[in-house]
């Protein structure tokens, strides 16, 4: 099983979401976030006064998935989200070593269905 983390730009949620529909996600954890990296943030005028915003918005997607679906998962967000530009942001993969169903108690790939 893997879990796969994406940073996307917010305007990017809705083609992202239909995307990892298409190849068979059938559950995300969405968390709004603020952060930089290369992009290092802006510039902004507000009232005439100028300030420099640090940390921009963006969205963090969590979907856990079957190992065998983490290609074609990582390949959908990476063609949804990309505008080519600066901030697009990144993809992280990593194992899962049990997942536990709270309700039935199911594990595993079955807790993930």
């Amino acid at each position: 099983m893997k879990l796969i983390t994406a940073i996307i730009k917010p305007y990017k949620l809705e083609d992202v979401r239909e995307a990892l529909s298409a190849v068979g996600v059938t559950g995300i954890t969405l968390t709004e976030a603020k952060g930089f990296g290369r992009q290092k943030g802006h510039t902004e005028l507000y009232r005439g006064a100028e300030y420099v915003v640090d940390f921009l918005p963006k969205i963090k997607l969590e979907i856990a998935i079957e190992s065998s679906k983490a290609d074609a998962v990582v390949d959908a967000i990476l063609k949804s989200a990309n505008t080519g530009k600066i901030g697009d942001g990144k993809i992280f993969v990593s194992n899962i070593e049990q997942a536990i169903r709270i309700r039935t108690g199911e594990t595993n790939e079955e807790a993930l269905s």
